[in-house]
């Protein structure tokens, strides 16, 4: 009776309907479900993201030109029409959802090329998009404050991402980071030295040794970051990715082992649009 009540709150999987759910663990802490969000105009908006009640986090993506030329930062949310963000990002808190921004990504255009370039785009982070107010400064979200910043550094070098994490950080700004499964992250193991990053998104795909032996990669980066919390990161649809796992082979293989981890965080979601085409996380 208690483990039936339990499943569809917590998350663990529901083998009959197929649904993934928010994981519980041993001690009875729920896990959270994030989900990234702006890669596809047909995923719907962001207040729709929200209103479905799976979330707790929405990563929206992303921030991704910055530090070739100083002064020129742009966004791409994939034919989504920034003006209507800044609204649903409120809605969106007032549900109780986190908002982040996440910077790089796949494709743009983006590099840390000098010390200078870390500190120019950290204030342009915090008076566009967080607490700052600057004369002359864009806030493509209106008066909308993003609740923090997602590091995804996919592609360039890995220089002076430590020197942008801490500047944010000692403005109070939350820090998360998206890394690849294979420990370590070359592009981030510098920044998360720092010890400033409060979460870690593993992404247990596009890598194949780490398709075959996800609970390992994830093991390896809760040992080496003990005050972070780490999310395990999944795509929505085979059509994504090889390195797509079922829900029976994610609880199974993975999620019944690591959720009684002190540090496991969660599930997170890539992305939005799959997840609502393929129902991955069992909305209704």
């Amino acid at each position: 009776m208690k483990m039936k009540a339990l499943l569809p709150v917590a998350a663990m999987l529901l083998l009959v309907s197929g649904q993934l759910a928010a994981p519980v663990t041993a001690d009875g802490y729920v896990g959270q479900l994030a989900v990234f969000w702006g890669r596809h105009k047909e995923e719907g908006s962001l207040r729709e993201a929200c209103d479905t009640g799976r979330y707790n986090i929405v990563v929206i993506t992303f921030y991704n030109v910055f530090g070739y030329q100083r002064g020129r930062y742009g966004l791409d949310f994939s034919g989504h029409p920034v003006a209507a963000v800044g609204a649903d990002i409120k809605h969106c808190q007032s549900k109780g959802v986190q908002v982040l921004l996440s910077i790089g990504g796949q494709g743009g255009e983006y590099s840390l090329p000098s010390s200078q370039s870390a500190s120019d785009v950290a204030d342009n982070l915090w008076n566009a998009y967080l607490g700052g107010r600057r004369a002359g400064v864009p806030r493509p979200f209106g008066d909308a404050v993003v609740d923090g910043i997602d590091f995804f550094i996919d592609q360039g070098g890995a220089d002076h991402y430590e020197q942008l994490a801490r500047q944010l950080h000692g403005r109070g700004v939350l820090l998360t980071a998206t890394v690849r499964c294979a420990y370590p992250d070359s592009r981030m193991e510098a920044a998360l030295a720092t010890g400033v990053f409060a979460r870690i998104h593993v992404r247990i795909f596009g890598d194949d040794q780490c398709t075959m032996f996800p609970k390992d990669a994830w093991e390896k980066w809760a040992a080496a970051y003990p005050w972070c919390t780490v999310f395990l990161t999944v795509v929505a649809s085979p059509e994504q990715d090889e390195g797509y796992m079922f829900q029976k082979d994610l609880y199974y293989g993975v999620q019944q082992f690591i959720d009684k981890e002190p540090n496991y965080g969660g599930i997170a979601i890539w992305d939005r649009y799959y997840d609502k085409k393929a129902n991955y996380s069992g909305e209704g």
